[in-house]
């Protein structure tokens, strides 16, 4: 038998005659919370008017939910035409401070702020000030794989897509310091014959350590497929490529080829991409000699929930001195004037 103690109920504001109202009034409609992740991050991405700015490198459930997905040269011109109050950055930390460059009064979120990048590590301001002041009659010209300090110290930016433009955009006569990427920086110039441009010596963990012979191997394995490459490869393996280009440029020129497959020699995220675009295509990736894969360490650090976090509480935050700001915006601006 159930006791009730009458005074504790009037304590509490019991109404005897609670179960005639229920009746009478109307049950609401059921609110449905979010069932998944992904249904967070979607709601979430509204109530912070938020863009979601994804790198082809990313988990194939992260680009699924971007808004953009592209390369460094697609992403930093998004991210400077976007008109809301919040990105929510999904590639590496370097992308996300270059996002913050172009909206200083908006918030830029990462999922990891541990997401770096090898050449970013390989390339610090100190030297590249360093040799500004040793040399300074050169143009420095930074691959946007740098800090948001470097990026300060250059005279211009650019990217794998545009790198050639970009030092064919400099009178021949100006010496040029190419940074970081030595891979990078060699088939620039032998793209641009400029015998007057010093290289630095970065590289990236992943593209720098496909082996020339395990290409050799895959194209053994599928003959006819066409190689495209990453100009971040070395050399050797460059000189097996059918085309040579940026990640959305590979994605773009597997989608025309009227090739059926395909050796792809950069970061296996990619394949997200080329799937969409050429669903009847086939992809085979070149595993390196750094993990024995093809994907980057850093790249794959986010995940969805890091990304639900990150929306939730606008945090890891990219936050950057004015000045710095004011002086790399300088050379990314000159690079995105570049048609």
């Amino acid at each position: 038998m159930l006791f009730l103690d009458f005074r504790r109920v009037a304590e509490i504001g019991f109404d005897p005659h609670a179960s005639d109202k229920l009746k009478a009034t109307p049950t609401p409609p059921p609110m449905f919370a979010a069932t998944t992740i992904a249904d967070e991050i979607l709601d979430l991405k509204k109530q912070r008017k938020a863009i979601l700015l994804a790198h082809h490198y990313q988990e194939p459930e992260i680009q699924e939910l971007a808004d953009v997905v592209g390369d460094s040269l697609e992403l930093a011109r998004r991210a400077r035409d976007f008109a809301g109050d919040a990105i929510a950055f999904c590639g590496v930390w370097f992308m996300a401070e270059t996002a913050k460059v172009v909206n200083p009064g908006r918030i830029v979120v990462v999922p990891d702020r541990a997401a770096t990048c090898s050449l970013v590590d390989s390339c610090p301001v100190e030297a590249v000030r360093e040799f500004r002041r040793r040399n300074p009659d050169h143009v420095i010209v930074s691959y946007i794989n740098t800090s948001i300090e470097v990026k300060a110290e250059s005279d211009i930016l650019c990217t794998s897509r545009n790198a050639v433009k970009v030092v064919n955009s400099i009178l021949r006569e100006k010496p040029i310091l190419f940074l970081p990427d030595s891979n990078l920086g060699d088939y620039v110039r032998k793209q641009t014959g400029r015998e007057n441009m010093q290289i630095w010596q970065g590289t990236c963990i992943v593209h720098a350590t496909f082996p020339a012979r395990r290409l050799a191997e895959a194209k053994a394995e599928h003959a006819g497929a066409k190689v495209v490459a990453h100009p971040e490869c070395p050399a050797a393996v460059l000189a097996m490529a059918d085309f040579i280009g940026s990640t959305s440029a590979i994605v773009d020129w597997c989608a025309a080829s009227q090739a059926a497959e395909f050796i792809v020699m950069t970061e296996s995220g990619i394949r997200f991409s080329l799937q969409k675009v050429a669903p009847g295509k086939r992809f085979y990736f070149v595993a390196n000699e750094n993990c024995n894969c093809s994907e980057c360490p850093y790249m794959k650090l986010n995940t969805l929930e890091k990304l639900r976090d990150c929306l939730i509480a606008l945090a890891p935050r990219v936050e950057l001195p004015e000045d710095t700001v004011r002086r790399a915006l300088v050379p990314l601006e000159r690079m995105l004037a570049l048609k």
